[in-house]
């Protein structure tokens, strides 16, 4: 008799929330437009959204927080985190539409065989597109379920051939004025930069993500192509990535140098660890369904670890938490 093992983060498929599935990434464009609106904040109609949304063919279903229900693509894509775009949570929704996310080269370089610049159509033609939901955690106390649709981060990295000089991954953002218009104040030092050691890149739960709830990704949730790690915190999903580099030393990275004492380079959920201006005991999930209820729902207590501890914990087992925070 087979008997399946199933993680906390799994859960049963009869669960799971239906929705269109993707195309080929040359093949995007087809869809509807969208009206963007999200709990009491006000109906927002972006250019982001005024053009066809492209669905993906062939996206294979995971198990993956099958039994979560996912946080609305309205909730999702006007209520975010991207400074290049504006400080505001509404900002990434209003000015995005000036991303450009077509085409797209990614830079590789680094202790790896294979690098140089390659279109990022190439690189994710070969691999198989997976849909996973995946709860993000954000060190302002709140949290959203999302259907990422992606590819395995050591599925790619496999392909570049890094050495065992390589400890780890960093990854740059876009630096464009012009299309990210909130590079032009200094509230950040440009390009954003984030790192993870090499085996968090590699473990199976971190994915380079493309799309949500079936559609390619919005500009406002880090066009065309961002990083996903579900046991740390929001910002360590570094969006709309133009340059991959495997590194002997760990990496710079943004927040861990605009506030070294607030923003650890592990930056794992660990509501044991307060931030210095807030608890991280408990969190307020957005579901972008009820009006103005929807952003005063009771908080719920935060897991360690995001709740994937089962699978990840092992790779901080003899660190000091408090110290690799």
């Amino acid at each position: 008799m087979l008997i399946k093992y199933v993680k906390k983060s799994e859960a049963k498929s009869s669960e799971i929330t239906s929705k269109a599935m993707f195309l080929d990434r040359r093949n995007f464009f087809q869809g509807v437009a969208i009206t963007g609106v999200i709990s009491l904040l006000p109906k927002i109609v972006t250019p982001s959204f005024a053009s066809p949304r492209a669905k993906f063919l062939n996206v294979k279903k995971t198990p993956f927080g099958e039994a979560e229900k996912p946080t609305t693509f309205d909730g999702l894509t006007n209520y975010n985190n991207f400074y290049e775009f504006g400080t505001g949570k509404t900002d990434p929704a209003q000015n995005a539409h000036t991303l450009k996310p077509e085409p797209w080269t990614i830079e590789v370089s680094g202790l790896a065989k294979k690098t140089g610049k390659f279109n990022l159509d190439d690189l994710i033609k070969p691999h198989q597109l997976e849909e996973r939901i995946y709860r993000l955690r954000c060190v302002e106390a709140w949290s959203m379920v999302i259907p990422w649709v992606g590819i395995p981060l050591v599925d790619i990295i496999k392909r570049f051939e890094p050495n065992s000089k390589a400890k780890f991954v960093a990854f740059e953002t876009l630096v464009d004025d012009e299309q990210m218009p909130g590079q032009k104040n200094r509230s950040l030092d440009w390009p954003y930069t984030e790192g993870l050691r090499m085996d968090e890149a590699i473990n199976p739960l971190t994915l380079l993500a493309v799309g949500v709830y079936g559609e390619r990704m919005p500009n406002q949730n880090g066009a065309p192509v961002r990083l996903v790690v579900p046991w740390k915190y929001g910002f360590k999903s570094i969006k709309s990535i133009v340059k991959i580099s495997f590194v002997e030393k760990e990496p710079s990275t943004t927040w861990n140098i605009q506030a070294p004492n607030e923003y650890g380079f592990y930056s794992n959920v660990n509501p044991n660890i307060d931030h210095p201006r807030w608890s991280q005991k408990r969190e307020r999930r957005i579901t972008g369904e009820g009006g103005l209820s929807a952003m005063f729902r009771p908080k719920i207590e935060t897991q360690f670890m995001n709740g994937y501890a089962e699978e990840v914990a092992d790779l901080y087992k003899n660190m000091d938490l408090k110290k690799f925070f």
